[in-house]
């Protein structure tokens, strides 16, 4: 299966949908990270909670961000301990694609930052106009996390002309 999605289809298949069902790992890459909030039972909450829901349940989180997030995200990371002690974090100012892969065998990829306007979790009128593609076929899904997992490794660190920039990779480099 591969599917375009748009606008409030992504927050509904990918956030409200599919990433609940995450049973191994979760893999997810931003360049713009706010204080998303995702409707959880009749309420919302901050997508901070689901995270911390998940590493919980013992499944594995990764994130790579490129930018430090805002103060309200800030403040509602610091609610949930756990995400200090298990979320596997990378900030790379380089990072500008966005996916977001499930037990390596779905995955987003497309133009939506994990924020609520990016992935649609706004009204109509306040939402970005968004696209990107869900797919559950191997060589795509491979394919995007072949993409996160070279980052992650820090396969191009070395070249980066941006590393005062990168926190996590400075001292890797020096």
């Amino acid at each position: 299966m591969v599917r375009f999605i748009r606008d409030h289809q992504i927050y509904n298949d990918v956030i409200s949908e599919i990433l609940p069902q995450t049973r191994t790992f979760l893999w997810l890459a931003t360049s713009d990270l706010k204080d998303l909030h995702v409707k959880k039972g009749k309420c919302f909450v901050p997508f901070l909670e689901i995270l911390s829901d998940l590493l919980k349940n013992g499944v594995s989180v990764r994130l790579i961000h490129a930018k430090e997030p805002g103060q309200v995200f800030r403040e509602d990371f610091d609610r949930y301990p756990l995400l200090a002690k298990q979320l596997e974090r990378l900030l790379c100012p380089r990072v500008h694609f966005k996916s977001v892969i499930i037990d390596g065998a779905i995955a987003y990829t497309g133009s939506a930052n994990l924020t609520g306007a990016g992935m649609g979790a706004k009204s109509e009128t306040k939402r970005n106009f968004e696209a990107g593609i869900i797919t559950d076929d191997p060589l795509l899904v491979n394919q995007i996390q072949q993409q996160f997992d070279e980052v992650w490794m820090g396969k191009f660190c070395s070249k980066c002309k941006r590393t005062e920039f990168c926190p996590d990779r400075a001292e890797m480099l020096s």
